[in-house]
This record gives structure tokens, sequence and C-alpha cells, in this order.
């Protein structure tokens, strides 16, 4: 059998790619694709054991580096270009533009999504906005783009002959947005590494890339309203400097942090705060990992990893008002943090790997007797 496994871009070391090192740890033998690969040494190393991407021609492209999703015109033309032909095999890592990448009848694809794309679908007005896109000719040629964009994405579905979703959440958008159905395999998280600590300080925590659609402002403008509850923040990102002079003196910022310092201000904080609607939220799961409870807008994938009153506490408006009142109950309540970590354990990578590998090597012989 061989294996080609495309990822929509290699440039950070975020959520979607803890899944591409787990599959590398499954399968050793993939051969990679991906529309631009700017790793640094160290990334490469762990996500793909230091193997090289084939590309497409947008990495050449002035800027793409810096930004390369000013390009977004280019990328359905850009994936088709990979010729995959000789594949028995391909597994996509998809949350913008991977599943579309061309297949034939001689071959399985399995996309493991982690979301349909959320700027052409449910962040469309949103982008446009913080993008000041909403008005002028700029504005009309931004749209005509994702309008193009959504057209190609759901022709392009059924190049995909089975889908995995990261939560039921994301399970349910699929259904919505491509009307097929997908088995939930819940992301790895490595909570081998994040371990239980009893003892907790006098501090809240988040950590974020400084992103809108993450909120930590809001969480940021809540605490200001908390002066006697201290606030540390970490993560950097296009709107830290931002955020960062919206906050009162009871708000400490780290910028970004290093794995090993993340995960001592995940263990001793008596709370990690989080604000956002995410498709399924890893570094929650992180927090759980450490013993610690988390304080969470009730929306999203982090509804299937938080249990309200076991591990944690919801609010139900992205509101500065709506978190402090959650803080406030947080504070009259008791958690066993034992009963947190424990919690955790049943999304660890262990299980994410054997679940992958079985499902995808069941669908595999299935896919060889048919074609006896």
């Amino acid at each position: 059998m061989k294996k080609a496994l495309i990822h929509d871009w290699y440039y950070i070391n975020g959520g979607a790619e803890k899944v591409v090192h787990s599959f590398n740890n499954i399968w050793e033998d993939f051969d990679h694709f991906g529309l631009v690969d700017f790793l640094n040494e160290k990334d490469r190393n762990f996500i793909l054991k230091g193997k090289k991407v084939k590309t497409s021609f947008v990495q050449r492209l002035p800027t793409a580096k810096r930004n390369h999703r000013k390009f977004l015109h280019f990328f359905p033309y850009a994936i088709e270009q990979f010729d995959l032909s000789e594949y028995d095999l391909i597994l996509s890592s998809s949350a913008s533009i991977a599943k579309g990448v061309l297949t034939n009848q001689n071959q399985l694809h399995i996309c493991y999504c982690h979301s349909p794309m959320r700027y052409a679908w449910d962040l469309y007005h949103q982008y446009l906005k913080e993008a000041k896109l909403t008005k002028g000719l700029n504005s009309i040629y931004a749209k005509y783009v994702l309008h193009k964009t959504r057209n190609w994405d759901v022709a392009t579905v059924n190049r995909v002959d089975y889908f995995i979703a990261n939560s039921n959440y994301i399970a349910k958008r699929i259904k919505k947005i491509y009307n097929r159905e997908s088995i939930v395999v819940y992301p790895p998280v490595d909570v081998n590494h994040f371990t239980l600590e009893k003892n907790k300080d006098n501090y809240y925590f988040t950590a974020s890339r400084m992103v809108s659609y993450k909120k930590v402002d809001l969480i940021v403008q809540a605490f200001n309203q908390m002066p006697d509850k201290k606030l540390i923040v970490s993560g950097d990102g296009p709107e830290f400097k931002k955020i960062k002079s919206l906050a009162k003196p009871n708000i400490e910022f780290l910028g970004f942090t290093e794995s090993k310092v993340l995960k001592r201000y995940l263990q001793k904080a008596k709370a990690f705060v989080f604000a956002a609607e995410e498709d399924f939220g890893i570094i929650p799961v992180e927090a759980q990992a450490c013993g610690t409870p988390v304080i969470a807008f009730g929306k999203g994938g982090v509804r299937e990893t938080v249990v309200p009153g076991i591990s944690g506490i919801f609010f139900n408006e992205q509101t500065p008002e709506a978190l402090i009142n959650s803080v406030k109950d947080f504070e009259t309540m008791n958690f066993d943090y034992i009963e947190i970590r424990n919690h955790s354990l049943s999304f660890s990578k262990e299980r994410f790997e054997r679940e992958i590998k079985d499902y995808v090597e069941k669908k595999y012989d299935d896919f060889v007797k048919t074609k006896i």
C-alpha cells in the first residue's frame, strides 16, 4: 500500500499538526504534500520526523512565507496540480483545501476534517468585517473569491470516500455543508506530558494565539472588572499589542511560551479560562490533564471535553459579564483534581492512534476486496 498524506499547509506546530504527528507515528512511510512548507527544523522533526514536503507553486510566490492566505484565489487550482495517481491510499488532513485533491476510482481517500473551511462558511461575515472588506472594490473581489471557493468546496466533496470529524460539533457541520456522514475520532492530546498537579496557585490562566475569534480580549475585559483576581495570559499573534494595551495591573502577559513553561502555568492555575468557539480545543484538555478545571464558553467542541461541575463550568454568552458571573460561580465550587485528570485520559494520543489505525486499515481492506 503506497500512501500519501496531504495537509493544507505547514508553517506552525498547532493542533492540526499534532494530528499529522500522530499519523506519522502510525505509518512511517507517507509521502507528504502541502500547499506550502515553512516549518523550522525543530517543528519538522516533531511533526514529520524530519521529512520534506512536496509543495505547490504557492510556496514560491512573493511574500507567501509572511502571509500565504492572501493567495486564497489560487488554492483550488494549486491543490489540483498534485499528481497522486501512483498512491493507493490518500489521507488528507483538512481545515481548508486539502480534501479537494484529485483522486481516481482505484484510490481510497479518507479525510480527517478539522472543519470545513471556516473563513468561507461559518466565519465568512466575521472575516470580512475584521479584514475591513465590507465595502468598496476590494470587498467585491474578496466576496467573489470566497463565493467561488465555496462552490469549489462543495463540488469537490465526492473526491473523499470517507470523512472523519474531530468532534460531533464538526460532524454536524460536515453534514450541514457537505451532506455527508462522518465518524468522530477526537484529536490526540499528550496527556502523559501534562501531568497532575494538586497544589494550585491563586491565579487564572489563559493561553491562545492572539487572533480575534479566540476572544482573548473578552477575557481581559472581564478580569479588568475583577481587580482582586490575577489573570496570566500566554500567547502571541496579530492582536497582542492591542489586547495588552487594554489590560489593568492584575493582568500579566507572558508572550510566546515554550511547552515546559506553558505546562507549569497550566498545572498551577486555579482555573484555565477559554472564551473561543472552537471545533475541538486541545488546550482545555491539556489543562484538565494537569488536574486544572476549565471555565469555558459553552459552545463548540468544548461541550464534548469539559463535564460541567466535574471538570469545569460553562458561560453561555461571549460577553465579559457572562464570564464574570461564571468566575463568581466557580469560586463557590469544589473540584476533585484527580477526577479531572482521569477524565482527560479518554482524549489521549494513544487512543487516537489506535482508533485511526483500526478505522483506516479496515476501510482499506474493504476497499481492496471490492477491487478483486
